[in-house]
C-alpha cells in the first residue's frame, strides 16, 4: 500500500533577488550567503539527494567577493564539464571522469561571481532512469526527468539557483513538478559547449530559480542580454490557449490550473483566445521524439558499443531503438520539424503569447516513472522560450505549473508575461 502521507523536504525557497539585494544594500556578504548554501546542503541533501557531489570545501570557504554573481551557489547538473569536480553523465561508464576544463556556461557563471555548490544529480547521459533525488514536496513522488536534482536542490532551499537543460522536457518538467520556476530558452541562447550531447539539433541549456523574477535575473545576467523583470505594467497581451489533440492526457487537477491561470491573466486586461492544435504541429510534436532517438543513438555510439552492458536496461532499449531508424525516417522527422517550428512561429501573429500545460498533471509517484514529456516536445523541437510558472498545488500537496511560451528570440516577452502571471495568482 502506498504512503500518501505529505512530507516537505528541506527549506522555504532561497530568493536570489532578495538574496542579491541583501548583498547589494551591505545587509549580508558574498562569504555568508555561501557559507548558509553549505549548511543547508549538509543538513538537508542526505534525505533530497539532489547533488551526486559537492564542491571541494575551499570553494564555500572562500568564495568569490566580485561580480554580479557573487555569493550566489550554484547547482550544476552533472552533464555540463566542471573543471574541479568529477562529471560522469550520471552514467558508472565515465565514473572518475575529470574534464580539463569547465562547460562554457559554467565558465561563464565563474567569471560573474557565482560558487559552484556541486554537480546535481542526472539520469545516465539524460535520458530516462532512476535517480535517488526525492520530491521535496512529497518524497514518495518523482522530482521529474533528467535535471531532477537541479529543481530538487532549488526546490529545497539548498541552493537559490541551478543550471539544468532539456531535449525533451527536462527543464520545464521537473519545474512543475517541484514548484519552481523553470527557464528553457531560444534555442542555443545559453551555450551547450561542454555539455555532453544527447539530440544535437534538440538539446538546450536552461534555469532553474524560485521564481520567475529569479529565474529572469539570473538569464539576464548569464546571457548578457536584458531579461530580468522591470517593473512595469506594459502591454495587456492576447493570450493563446494551446489546445493541443493531446489534451485527453491532462489530470483534471492540471485543466483546473490551466483555467485558473488563464482567467488570472484575463483579470489583469489580457485577452484570451483558443489556439487549435494543427496536423502539422501534431506531426512535428511526434517528429521530435524521431529525432531525439535518431540523434541519440549516434551521440552515444562508441558508449553503446564499447560499453553497453554498464548501461542501464532501458537506456541501452531506447539507443538500440535509434540505431534501428533508417536515415531517410529522420531525415522526414527533420522535414517535419521544418515544417512544425515555420508554423509555431506563425501561431504568433494570432497572440502575443501561448499559455500550456508544463506537464500532464503533478508528479507521478515514483513507482509510476518520471513523467511524461509529451506537452512539452513541440516547444522544444521549435526552439521558442517556455517559463514554467508554479500555479498551486493538488489536495495532498503536489505542485502543478503551466507554460508560458513566446515567439523564438523573445525571451524577455516569455519572462515578462511570466512575471505578470505569477504576480497575479500571487494576490490571489
Amino acid at each position: 500500500m502506498q504512503d500518501t502521507t505529505r512530507r516537505t523536504l528541506g527549506f522555504p525557497p532561497v530568493s536570489l533577488e532578495a538574496l542579491l539585494e541583501r548583498i547589494g544594500t551591505g545587509r549580508s556578504t558574498p562569504a555568508r550567503e555561501i557559507g548558509e548554501a553549505y549548511e543547508r546542503i549538509l543538513a538537508a541533501d542526505a534525505e533530497v539527494s539532489s547533488f551526486s557531489r559537492l564542491a571541494p570545501t575551499e570553494r564555500f570557504a572562500a568564495p568569490a567577493t566580485a561580480g554580479p554573481l557573487a555569493g550566489v551557489a550554484l547547482g550544476v547538473k552533472d552533464m555540463f564539464d566542471t573543471f574541479d569536480m568529477v562529471t560522469d553523465y550520471g552514467s558508472p561508464i565515465h565514473a572518475g571522469h575529470q574534464p580539463p576544463a569547465d562547460a562554457a556556461l559554467v565558465a561563464q557563471a565563474r567569471a560573474l561571481g557565482a560558487t559552484i555548490a556541486g554537480k546535481t544529480v542526472t539520469t545516465e547521459f539524460a535520458f530516462a532512469s532512476e535517480v535517488p533525488t526525492r520530491n521535496p514536496h512529497h518524497p514518495d513522488h518523482t522530482p521529474g526527468a533528467s535535471s531532477a536534482g537541479s529543481a530538487a536542490a532549488v526546490a529545497a532551499g539548498l541552493v537559490p539557483a541551478a543550471l539544468g537543460s532539456q531535449t525533451a522536457g527536462s527543464v520545464i518538467r521537473p519545474a512543475s513538478f517541484c514548484g519552481v520556476a523553470g527557464f528553457k530558452p531560444s534555442f542555443r541562447l545559453l551555450p551547450t559547449v561542454g555539455l555532453k550531447s544527447f539530440a544535437w539539433s534538440l538539446d538546450t541549456a536552461g534555469l532553474f530559480a524560485a521564481g520567475v523574477r529569479d529565474v529572469a535575473l539570473l538569464a539576464d545576467h548569464l546571457s548578457g542580454r536584458p531579461l530580468r523583470i522591470r517593473d512595469d505594467d506594459g502591454p495587456r497581451l492576447r493570450v493563446g490557449l494551446y489546445r493541443s489533440t493531446i489534451d485527453g492526457q491532462l489530470h483534471p487537477a492540471m485543466l483546473d490550473a490551466w483555467e485558473r491561470a488563464a482567467h488570472a491573466l484575463e483579470a489583469c486586461g489580457c485577452t484570451l483566445l483558443d489556439i487549435e492544435e494543427s496536423e502539422t504541429l501534431a506531426a512535428a510534436r511526434t517528429a521530435q521524439g524521431r529525432i531525439q532517438l535518431f540523434e541519440g543513438a549516434v551521440s552515444l555510439l562508441h558508449e553503446h558499443r564499447h560499453h553497453g552492458e554498464r548501461m542501464n536496461a532501458g537506456l541501452r532499449a531506447i539507443l538500440a531503438e535509434g540505431a534501428a531508424i533508417p536515415p531517410g525516417d529522420y531525415d522526414q522527422a527533420r522535414r517535419a520539424a521544418r515544417a512544425g517550428r515555420r508554423e509555431t512561429t506563425r501561431l504568433f501573429d494570432l497572440c502575443d503569447i501561448l499559455l500550456a500545460p508544463s506537464a500532464p498533471g503533478p508528479a507521478p509517484h515514483r513507482d509510476e516513472g518520471m513523467g511524461d514529456p509529451a506537452f512539452n516536445r513541440l516547444w522544444t523541437l521549435a526552439g521558442v522560450p517556455c517559463v514554467n510558472v508554479p500555479v498551486g498545488r493538488t489536495e495532498d500537496g503536489l505542485p502543478l505549473g503551466v507554460s508560458v511560451i513566446a515567439r523564438f528570440g523573445q525571451d524577455a516577452r516569455a519572462l515578462a508575461a511570466a512575471a505578470l502571471l505569477e504576480g497575479r495568482l500571487a494576490l490571489r
